[in-house]
């Protein structure tokens, strides 16, 4: 069974989108072995954005992640989970994001975007060690 990390960032939170965002992964079939609502504190927001760290942005995306609460969930299922969770939430940029996709649907702006999912395997493996880790295995 394959994991990997989901977060409905602090705008989808203010936006009262969770139960909309997380509705559509249960659809799909997908479980959640580990959810929590919490505001993601400076050092683990920089942890979890180090590929970023030499960028312009860095900056903006740990301020904006630490904005306010987010939900961090742990997503499981059969099958290619993180490619099929990164179907769902559609391209980076709302504007090239299809319709029918999280942020094809509800995003307008590429620093706002919602939702982040996992890129690989071993990225799911090091943010769900970040984020829980007293989560087994």
């Amino acid at each position: 069974m394959e994991k990997t990390l989901f977060i409905c960032k602090p705008d989808a939170v203010r936006r009262g989108l969770v139960g909309e965002i997380l509705g559509r992964l249960e659809s799909k079939g997908l479980r959640f072995l580990a959810l929590e609502q919490r505001t993601i504190a400076e050092d683990e927001a920089k942890e979890h954005y180090v590929e970023h760290s030499s960028k312009g942005f860095f900056d903006d995306l740990v301020a904006f992640i630490t904005s306010g609460p987010s939900v961090l969930v742990v997503v499981a299922g059969e099958g290619e989970v993180i490619k099929i969770v990164r179907g769902i939430m559609g391209a980076t940029d709302p504007s090239n994001a299809n319709p029918g996709t999280i942020r094809g649907d509800l995003a307008t702006m590429v620093s706002e975007n919602l939702v982040h999912g996992s890129d690989s395997l071993m990225a799911a493996q090091r943010e769900i060690k970040l984020f829980f880790p007293n989560l087994e295995a």
